[in-house]
């Protein structure tokens, strides 16, 4: 499988040139089962476009998408530096990539931002990013669930949430890729269309 091709579209999204060939990296090194599983082990927290085979891959592709609409918007993306912008499309791409854990575990991982942040954090030392832009990664990454921050069974608390408006921008793409009532179209690639 060539996973870069997966993500070809959007890794394009994204200016820095430095930051496509780190994306490409860091994408390489995902789990196979990132590229084929459904994004819900129940089917209830997604639309349909995100269960079945390949459906982890199309809400990734999703919240990328939201992503970049949104910013493309003045209103919104004029509040943004390019490095910003990069930085949150790279990090959408990534946010579910070890989403059942690594190595692989039956069900979604409660704590999966944290898994994903710590996989970006512990590749720096073959990246460009800066500090700077490991922390931002790890941050948006690691706070993505948003107000569903607390183990299932135990209720303690065990990601951050979102404080920051890149935080709080990466959140609600991943939000809204994962509502019912927005449905994206996709085509026979898993790209989705418009």
């Amino acid at each position: 499988m060539d996973k870069i091709k997966v993500f070809e579209k959007e890794i394009s999204y994204i200016k820095n040139k430095n930051y496509q060939e780190d994306l490409k990296k860091l994408i390489e090194g995902l789990p196979d089962y990132f590229f084929e599983l459904e994004a819900s082990s129940t089917g209830k927290y997604h639309p349909k476009y995100a269960l079945g085979e390949g459906g982890l891959v199309r809400h990734t592709k999703a919240a990328v998408r939201i992503g970049l609409e949104l910013l493309n918007d003045p209103c919104i993306g004029d509040k943004y530096t390019e490095r910003e912008k990069d930085l949150m499309l790279l990090s959408l791409i990534l946010h579910d990539g070890l989403k059942y854990g690594n190595p692989k575990e039956k069900y979604t991982r409660a704590d999966h931002p944290l898994v994903a942040s710590e996989y970006v954090k512990s590749r720096s030392s073959e990246l460009s990013f800066s500090e700077e832009d490991v922390t931002f990664v790890y941050d948006v990454i690691a706070s993505h669930m948003g107000p569903w921050n607390t183990h299932p069974y135990t209720k303690e608390e065990i990601l951050p949430k979102p404080k920051t408006r890149y935080q709080n921008f990466v959140h609600m793409c991943d939000y809204l890729a994962s509502r019912k009532c927005i449905l994206l179209e996709f085509d026979e690639e898993n790209n989705v269309i418009g």
